[in-house]
């Protein structure tokens, strides 16, 4: 195998420049630049040479395999940031025998191939790195900490036990009251477990909290709709005028708000008729956009959907308030606070905490089929059917873990990762 090196830190020019090398040329490639090497796992100062040239002043730590990141010998160079610096050492290394640059993802390609991590802990690093949220940060953390593979684990030991009870039974059918008391058991952890199933896949998908909540403005033309998003973005992304009709399209901004990402859309003035044919592309389209929120602002009163949230905009210049509607003025900060507190009090009900372990929609569709599986089997009453099932839910759960994954898989997910990870 190749022995492969990348940055690992940020992007060069910066203060220091984490350049990492895997494999088992690793450690011969340090020496040759850096001399003696200090002790493993050991920060140690030296100086980095190349056909004579000094390169730079560099600590060095090396992390003798299998005990590392990648399950492989494995150096860490530490060098001035400089993009020359950089560069000087990565072609130093390039011209040593069996050494490349790495491609994306390809340190944890090689952890995940060596066993030092799982396919779900790969999916929570990809997920780390793209994180932009709290909330997206601690579901990775967990996924990337193993704490979601443990999860699946406990899943697979409870199905063994399942099969094994099965399997006993079916050994022992002819004894008297075996067959009786086991498939009551057997029942008992079977729907436990899949109840256990259910309760995962009635959760939002890891996409939902990346994409966060859709929060919907509608009413009619000049009721406020873009100052209103303006003031619960902070910052100016529609156009405000009092001509009727300036919004003829929707209005998408994203912003973050207490750890979670919400989509903001402003969408055209809903009205029967108009004569205007670009106008009535964006009453259509916000309707479309209406169809598809999880949050829906109504200015107008009009929409009876629990989605909904009444919104009395304007509130400084139009009277009293109605009844069951939130009062609101972009001139008075508090108000638009008050409205916030209400949005985020409805978006817990859409996405919950996110303090449970949550999968990606791919994940999704393997704990699906075990599901079915286990439905299946409690709907039979041949027990070989029904070990059969147990099989079947078991390798779609260890095929989260990548036991069964294939290069497509892998492929798919390592060409999210930088180079370098």
């Amino acid at each position: 195998m190749d022995t492969i090196f990348a940055v690992s830190s940020g992007r060069p020019p910066a203060a220091i420049a984490v350049l990492r090398v895997s494999g088992p040329s690793a450690i011969a490639a340090a020496k040759t630049l850096a001399g003696p090497l200090p002790a493993p796992r050991t920060a140690g100062l030296r100086t980095l040479r190349h056909e004579g040239l000094v390169l730079d002043q560099a600590l060095v730590l090396v992390f003798p395999g299998p005990r590392t990141a990648t399950g492989e010998d494995l150096v860490e160079l530490h060098l001035h940031g400089g993009r020359a610096v950089v560069a000087a050492v990565e072609r130093a290394l390039s011209e040593q025998p069996g050494l490349r640059p790495a491609e994306a993802g390809e340190f944890t390609r090689r952890a995940l191939a060596n066993g030092r991590i799982d396919l779900i802990q790969a999916q929570g690093i990809a997920d780390l790195l793209e994180a932009e949220t709290e909330q997206q940060r601690r579901l990775a953390m967990d996924s990337a900490d193993g704490v979601v593979s443990r999860l699946v684990a406990q899943w697979m030991a409870e199905l063994a036990r399942i099969g094994a009870l099965i399997e006993a039974t079916i050994d022992f059918d002819d004894e008297d009251d075996v067959e009786a008391v086991d498939t009551v058991r057997i029942d008992a952890e079977t729907r436990a477990l899949a109840d256990k199933l259910a309760g995962v896949l009635a959760r939002p998908s890891v996409e939902r909290y990346r994409d966060g909540i859709r929060i919907v403005l509608v009413g009619p033309p000049n009721a406020g709709k873009s100052s209103l998003l303006n003031a619960l973005l902070g910052r100016e992304a529609a156009i405000v005028s009092p001509i009727a009709g300036t919004t003829r399209d929707r209005v998408e901004a994203q912003v973050v708000r207490r750890g979670r990402a919400y989509t903001l859309i402003d969408t055209a003035g809903l009205r029967e008729e108009t004569d205007d044919p670009i106008e009535r592309i964006g009453i259509e389209r916000a309707r479309a956009a209406l169809a598809s929120a999880d949050i829906i602002l109504d200015l107008a009163g009009t929409e009876d959907s629990e989605r909904a949230i009444r919104v009395f905009a304007q509130a400084d210049r139009q009277g009293d308030t109605p009844t069951g509607a939130i009062p609101t003025s972009v001139y008075d900060p508090a108000t638009i606070d008050g409205l916030w507190g209400e949005i985020e009090r409805r978006g817990d009900a859409v996405l919950g905490g996110g303090a449970e372990a949550t999968f990606h929609v791919e994940q999704r569709r393997a704990i699906d089929a075990a599901h079915r599986a286990l439905v299946a089997s409690l709907n039979s009453d041949d027990l070989l059917l029904r070990a059969e099932e147990v099989r079947t839910a078991t390798r779609a759960l260890a095929g989260l873990l990548g036991v069964d994954a294939t290069e497509t898989m892998l492929d798919a997910l390592f060409a999210r990762f930088c180079v370098g990870k």
